[in-house]
């Protein structure tokens, strides 16, 4: 993998912000030819930099609106136990993020249902699958504030 430069990292921003922008406006923002942003876009892409392009909906009108963030604790002694639940997690179009962290609990799941009562669904085979989660942790999120994936890149 080639190191960034500036203009790689100007176009990584702007491809966060806008995944449709024409290669010829991206060209005509960073300075590039449009065929150069479209090289660069590929090596991005091929290298794994750029990891996809996705439509970011709406929840209210994907009939999924509920959010929970979820910590989860995991038995001490089982150390396959973070591979499985991984492997499990990718299966589950519901759990949106994972994150393995420090602090009280060992898991962050991002998970979205219909209702409480489609969580409490969720919640259930979750832990009958995946016996290693000793507790969790539910936080119903009310109001988002900020909803972002976004990336800033290293001047």
């Amino acid at each position: 993998m080639e190191q960034l430069d500036r203009f790689d990292r100007e176009i990584i921003e702007i491809i966060q912000r806008n995944c449709q922008m024409k290669a010829e406006a991206m060209a005509e923002e960073v300075g590039l030819s449009a065929s150069a942003v479209q090289r660069r876009l590929k090596r991005l892409r091929e290298d794994g930099i750029i990891k996809g392009e996705v439509a970011i909906i709406d929840r209210k009108s994907s009939g999924h609106p509920m959010v929970f963030i979820v910590g989860m604790e995991i038995e001490r002694d089982n150390y396959d136990a973070l591979a499985r639940f991984r492997l499990w997690a990718e299966r589950q179009d519901h759990v949106q993020q994972v994150y393995y962290v420090t602090g009280q609990v060992d898991l962050i799941a991002i998970i979205t249902a219909r209702d409480v009562e489609h969580y409490d669904d969720i919640a259930a085979v979750l832990m009958a699958e995946n016996p290693q989660i000793r507790r969790m942790h539910t936080n119903v999120v009310l109001r988002d504030i900020k909803l972002s994936l976004f990336v800033p890149m290293a001047k």
